[in-house]
C-alpha cells in the first residue's frame, strides 16, 4: 500500500489556496493509500511568533480539515512538534545538503529579491521538509505546484543519502508529487496567486457578510456595465470553476462576452455557489468545535502513530550513519 505524505502551515485561517491546492487532494487521497497528514508548526515558527496565536491556528487548522472531510479512521492527522524525530532527520540531511540546492530555493530567492533578510529557518525550510517527507517512507506527495520544487530537493537528499550510506538497500523511499493541474494555482482577490502574504485570501470558514465584502472586492478592470468582457483572463471566472458545474461556468462565460451585466452582478455568482459549496463543512465544523476535547484526541492518537513509524525510521538512519 502507498504512503501519502503532506502537511499545512499553521500561520492562519486555511484558504481557498489552501483548500484546492492541499486539503481537497488529501481528503482525496485518504482512501488510496495510508494517509499521514501533519499541521506544520515547526515551519510555521519561521512567520508565527505569537505562541497563542500559535495554539489557534493549529486547532483551526485541525478543525478545518476534519469539518472538510478528513476521515481519521483512514488517514493519520499529527501536529508536527509532537514527533521531534522530524528535526533529528533534518539535521541528518542539513550535513549532506550543498548551500547552492538551497540557495536555488524559490521561497529563499524571492524573499532575498525582496530586499528581506532571511533567517536560517527560511534557508533551511526545504531540508525540514524533506525530513517531513522521507521520514515516513512517502511515496506520494499532494502538493501546490509551487512546492513541487521541495519535493525535488527531497528527491536529490534521498539520493545522495542513499548512495553514501544505502550500501545494501536504498537508505530512503524515493517520493513522487501529486499536483491536480486544474487548481495547481488557486487565483487570489487581486489577480495574484492566493497567498497569505499578499493579503488576498478567501478564508473557508468566513462569516457570511465579511465573506461577502470579499469576494465584492475582486479586482477587475473599468469595461464598462454594457460591454462584452473577457472570461479568460477573469479572477471571477477562474474562482468560479473551482465551485460551479461546468454548465453554470459555460453560462457565465457566455454572460461575459454578451455584455450588459456589470462585474457585481458575477461577483455575487460567484458568492451563491461558494456559500453554497461549503455550506456541509461549515455545519460540520459547527458540530466539531461543539466538542473540543475530540480535536485534542485525534490530534493525539495521529501524533502517537506517526511517532511510531518516525521511529523506526530513525533507528535505521542511525545505525546506517554511524549514531547507534
Amino acid at each position: 500500500m502507498k504512503r501519502i505524505l503532506s502537511g499545512i502551515k499553521p500561520t492562519g485561517a486555511p484558504h481557498l489556496g489552501n483548500y484546492f491546492g492541499m486539503m481537497k487532494p488529501a481528503i482525496e487521497l485518504q482512501s488510496q493509500g495510508e494517509a499521514y497528514y501533519f499541521i506544520a508548526d515547526y515551519h510555521a515558527l519561521t512567520t508565527v511568533r505569537d505562541p497563542q496565536a500559535m495554539r489557534d491556528n493549529t486547532r483551526g487548522v485541525a478543525l478545518d480539515f476534519l469539518a472538510c472531510g478528513l476521515d481519521p479512521e483512514k488517514a493519520t492527522i499529527f501536529r508536527q512538534s509532537d514527533v521531534p524525530e522530524h528535526t533529528e532527520l533534518a539535521w541528518i540531511l542539513s550535513c549532506v545538503t550543498p548551500m547552492p540546492m538551497l540557495e536555488n530555493c524559490h521561497a529563499y530567492k524571492d524573499h532575498v529579491a525582496k530586499g528581506k533578510v532571511p533567517d536560517h529557518g527560511l534557508f533551511a525550510y526545504p531540508v525540514l521538509m524533506a525530513a517531513d517527507i522521507l521520514i515516513y517512507d512517502s511515496n506520494i506527495v499532494p502538493v501546490g505546484r509551487d512546492q513541487k520544487q521541495h519535493v525535488e530537493v527531497t528527491r536529490d537528499l534521498a539520493s545522495v543519502m542513499n548512495r553514501l550510506y544505502g550500501k545494501k538497500e536504498p537508505l530512503f523511499v524515493m517520493p513522487e508529487a501529486s499536483i491536480l493541474p486544474q487548481v495547481a494555482t488557486v487565483i487570489g482577490l487581486d489577480g495574484q496567486k492566493m497567498s497569505k502574504s499578499y493579503n488576498n485570501t478567501v478564508p473557508l470558514f468566513e462569516a457570511e457578510k465579511p465573506l461577502r465584502k470579499k469576494i465584492m472586492s475582486i479586482v477587475t478592470d473599468s469595461t464598462p456595465v454594457e460591454a462584452p468582457k473577457d472570461p479568460a483572463n477573469s479572477s471571477i471566472v477562474a474562482l468560479y470553476k473551482l465551485f460551479a458545474s461546468a454548465a453554470d461556468v459555460e453560462k457565465m462565460e457566455a454572460d461575459f462576452r454578451a455584455g450588459g451585466q456589470g462585474y457585481g452582478v458575477f461577483k455575487q455568482r460567484l458568492f451563491d455557489a461558494l456559500w453554497e459549496y461549503f455550506r456541509p463543512f461549515r455545519e460540520m465544523r459547527e458540530q466539531l468545535a461543539a466538542d473540543p476535547g475530540y480535536v485534542d484526541s485525534v490530534l493525539r492518537a495521529g501524533a502517537a502513530k506517526a511517532r511510531a513509524v518516525a521511529a523506526k525510521t530513525m533507528d535505521r538512519v542511525r545505525l546506517a550513519t554511524g549514531l547507534r
